[in-house]
């Protein structure tokens, strides 16, 4: 032991590969070359391609831009607020501890395990006006011609909030669940021995325990939905008569469908003052602990 403590008092050479600080250096040269390829230089890049000015005026002039604008601020507003507070009471139910709501819990996560491509395209199907699984049911039950879901841009557009939220609400139901799993019991408890209501339980405790995480996943849902090509494009492609685009969508049919991709950038650079105060605040709140 004496041996080993002699050892760890032998200084290190200065300038020897063998010190911790290079080692460090070392070790996180690596993440920085892949940083720099993979983050920096896509977003610098990306920059470069919208910063032409004949971009952003031809935007501003196209009537499916400013459609597909007031589309995302809707799409973000209802969808993301809808599901949040689906959520929150769907992770009240799936609390209990009953065997049968465990099994229905794992039914209910497969919406959100499977992949994208085939459920949307499974949706797709089922809405479909003319051989449609839901017209085919109206048709054969009541013997009415259902409604033309994805050619109507109003009822496209809500069957594609409500596959947004039928998609990603799995995920926050578990997110907001974990947060109810750990209040103490004995708050419940103690408010079940005072009298407490279920209602009262949840409006003195459930819901103050859980408030900063519901608002941090609230402000992440917005940020991810901004994003959410899948449900758009999946459904509807952005019909009809491109009706139903949200700036992700549009800006793919600008740089692929049409050939713009300088334009195509400049769409979804548009959404970054929605999207850059909403990381700063989310950033914030994460760094107090909230």
């Amino acid at each position: 032991m004496a041996r080993s403590i002699a050892a760890s008092r032998i200084p290190t050479a200065p300038g020897r590969f063998g010190s911790d600080s290079a080692w460090g250096v070392i070790l996180v040269i690596p993440y920085i070359v892949v940083f720099v390829f993979v983050v920096v230089y896509p977003i610098l890049y990306g920059l470069k391609l919208g910063s032409s000015a004949e971009s952003y005026r031809k935007l501003f002039q196209d009537p499916i831009y400013l459609k597909s604008a007031w589309n995302t601020l809707v799409f973000l507003i209802v969808a993301v607020n809808l599901k949040l507070l689906i959520a929150l009471f769907l992770s009240g139910f799936f609390y209990n501890t009953e065997t049968w709501i465990r099994w229905v819990g794992i039914i209910f996560l497969l919406p959100w395990a499977a992949p994208s491509l085939p459920s949307i395209f499974s949706i797709r199907w089922m809405f479909n006006s003319e051989w449609g699984l839901i017209n085919g049911i109206l048709f054969r039950l009541f013997g009415i011609d259902g409604p033309l879901w994805l050619v109507k841009p109003d009822l496209a557009f809500g069957l594609v909030i409500a596959t947004h939220i039928w998609k990603n609400l799995p995920f926050w139901t578990l997110i907001l669940l974990a947060g109810r799993m750990a209040i103490p019991k004995d708050h419940y408890e103690a408010a079940n021995v005072d009298g407490a209501t279920r209602f009262q339980a949840f409006r003195f405790i459930t819901f103050p325990g859980i408030k900063n995480l519901y608002i941090t996943s609230t402000l992440l849902s917005t940020i991810w939905s901004v994003g959410d090509f899948n449900s758009v494009y999946l459904l509807t492609g952005g019909g009809p008569w491109d009706a139903t685009h949200v700036l992700s969508t549009l800006g793919i049919r600008y740089a692929f469908n049409i050939g713009d991709i300088p334009t195509g950038v400049a769409t979804v650079i548009t959404a970054l003052p929605l999207v850059v105060p909403i990381v700063f605040v989310l950033i914030r709140r994460l760094g107090r602990g909230e």
